[in-house]
Formats: structure tokens, C-alpha cells, sequence
């Protein structure tokens, strides 16, 4: 089970201009941390869903700090709700005494019991709370009751990308490569910390009130903790590398096939390898068989980043110092 007491330290963080209330304070309410004690395991794949094949341990607890609170939900005045899943729902929410705004993610005990989720959302947590970057989502902390597990969540105006490359079709290159250079910067940044994404997507992306992508979901992330590669088989079908497909060793690179897969589905409104079938998918993705459409227009610049980032060897595919170094992020990226 959870602990049910959250430890804390005081810091600040400004409200978003149009979030801001008369006369009211914007300090952050306390940053929380909490141990945790949950369990394992996997649900099945889906042409646009995540899958994993195998859990991992939990990285360390992060570390405790001086004061201790237990908070619970009536230490937030619940919004309106913001997104709906399979274990729970989001709600836009206002911690009372602080009056910040933050998205609570209410997940239910019993769903995640039933599916053997715990140490994959254990982990999940853990990874997250650690994380500091302008392109990483805050998780500031959380709290659990009997029947629900509480994440207090940075709250991204915006919503998922996901939202507005469908309701566009496709994006510029300028908003294409913008995107791609941020969400580069979010994953060096997570390198650094031995921390494999493994799931980018439009979907897990969140856009802040001044457009600025976030990663917010690290549901099938793992911290390395070695040089050692991994064997899992997780993410989201569309998006696997060929290393996954074919069940073999495979490192950070992973996240740079994303890469390439999520600047085709930004430019063209579709991912690269997407088929009727998941047998047909993975074919075409072991085979690499990749093709650009003659529309939308994209230019030859884009392109070569993304076949140089669809490589089948991972060891040849640009690294993310190359990414954002390459002529069509540098032409094009506005950050």
C-alpha cells in the first residue's frame, strides 16, 4: 500500500497569467514526495493504445524531506473534468489554501489492482516527480484513500497535441519542427537521467496556455541503471522500433525512432507504418517501408531528418544532439 503521509518543501512557482486570481497568493502549494509500496504487470495491445510485456523494479524512493503532511481531497476544490481513461479521470483543481491551479489525475485502487498495475504506476510516479525540465510535465506530488490514488499534476492549458493535429490535419513546418526541437531538448534531458521514455506520441503530449509541449505521461518509462539494454516490449504500436518488433536488446535509441515517427505524423497527419492490420504494421515496420505522400508538400529537408531517424539500426540513426543540429530545425524551430 501507499504511505499515507507526503513529505514536502516550500517553493514558488507563478500562475499563468490568465489563471491568476485577484489577491490571491501564487505560491506552489508544497512540493510533495511519498513512498510508495505497489506491484506489477501488463495489458494487451492496440493499434492506438500502449502495451508492455514484462514490469520492472521501481527506481529509488526520491528523498524525504524535512516536514510531513497528509493531504487528502478536501485540500482541492474540483474543477471541471479534463480527460477520461481506462484506470480513472483528470480534473482541473485548486488547492484550497494556495489557490494553485493543478490537474488531479483521480485513478482508481480497484482497476489498477485488477490489472496487476502497481509497480508499473509505482515507478511511473517516481520517475516523473523527479524530473525537471520546461518540456516535462510536473508531477508535484500525490496522495491515496481507500478507493483512489491522487496525482497532483502541472496543469497544461493547452491540451493533448494529439487534439489539435486532428482537428488540423497536419501542422507547418515551423509548428512541426518547433515541436520536434522541444520535445528533443525533453528527451536529452531525460537521457541524462538514464530515463527511457519508450511511449511518445501525440497523445501523451500537453500543451501549456503559451503552446509549450510537455511530455506528461511516463506510464511504460524505465530508469537505466546501467549500460545494460532492455527486452520489454512496450509502447504504442504505430510507434515501435524494429529492435522491439523483433524482440531484441535495445537502448536509448528507441526514443529517437519516436522521434522520427512523431515528425512524419505531425507533417502528414498519419504515422509512416500505419496498416489495416498490426501483422501488416509490424512487417512494414521491420522492413522500414517507408514512403512520403506528395500531400501534403513537405520539404526535402524534413524529409532527410526523418529518414535518418527511421533507420533500422539504431546505432546509425541520428543522435538527439544531431536533431537539433540538423538544417531543418535550425531553419525551422521557433525555441
Amino acid at each position: 500500500m501507499f504511505s499515507s503521509h507526503l513529505n514536502f518543501k516550500h517553493s514558488t512557482l507563478s500562475f499563468p497569467s490568465q489563471l491568476r486570481r485577484k489577491n490571491k497568493s501564487n505560491k506552489i502549494p508544497p512540493e510533495m514526495n511519498s513512498q510508495t509500496q505497489i506491484q506489477s504487470q501488463k495489458p494487451p495491445i492496440s493499434q492506438r493504445s500502449t502495451t508492455n510485456s514484462a514490469t520492472n523494479t521501481a527506481t529509488a524512493t526520491a528523498t524525504a524531506a524535512a516536514s510531513k503532511k497528509q493531504w487528502s481531497i478536501h485540500d482541492f476544490e474540483i474543477g471541471k473534468p479534463l480527460g477520461k481513461g481506462k484506470f480513472g479521470r483528470v480534473y482541473l483543481a485548486r488547492e484550497v489554501k494556495s489557490k494553485f491551479i493543478v490537474a488531479l489525475k483521480i485513478i482508481f485502487k480497484e482497476q489498477i489492482e485488477k490489472h496487476g498495475l502497481y509497480n508499473q504506476l509505482r515507478r511511473e510516479m517516481e520517475i516523473q516527480f523527479n524530473l525537471r525540465h520546461p518540456n516535462v510535465l510536473r508531477l508535484y506530488g500525490w496522495f491515496h484513500d481507500d478507493q483512489r490514488i491522487c496525482l497532483i499534476l502541472e496543469y497544461a492549458h493547452g491540451g493533448e497535441l494529439y487534439r489539435h493535429l486532428r482537428k488540423s490535419g497536419s501542422f507547418s513546418e515551423k509548428q512541426a519542427a518547433t515541436y520536434v526541437a522541444s520535445l528533443t531538448q525533453a528527451l536529452a534531458y531525460c537521457h541524462e537521467k538514464n530515463v527511457i521514455h519508450r511511449d511518445i506520441k501525440p497523445e501523451n503530449l500537453l500543451l501549456d496556455h503559451e503552446g509549450c509541449l510537455k511530455i506528461a505521461d511516463f506510464g511504460w518509462s524505465v530508469q537505466l541503471k546501467s549500460e545494460r539494454k532492455r527486452m520489454t516490449m512496450c509502447g504504442t504500436l504505430d510507434y515501435l522500433p524494429p529492435e522491439m518488433v523483433e524482440e531484441k536488446a535495445y537502448d536509448y535509441a528507441v526514443d529517437n525512432w519516436t522521434l522520427g515517427v512523431l515528425c512524419y505524423e505531425l507533417l502528414y497527419g498519419a504515422p509512416p507504418f500505419e496498416a489495416e492490420s498490426q501483422k501488416d504494421t509490424f512487417r512494414r515496420i521491420m522492413k522500414v517501408d517507408l514512403s512520403f505522400p506528395s500531400n501534403p508538400v513537405v520539404s526535402s529537408e524534413a524529409k532527410d531528418l526523418i529518414s535518418r531517424l527511421l533507420v533500422k539500426d539504431a546505432s546509425k540513426r541520428l543522435s538527439l544532439k544531431e536533431i537539433l543540429e540538423h538544417p531543418w530545425v535550425v531553419k525551422n524551430a521557433e525555441c
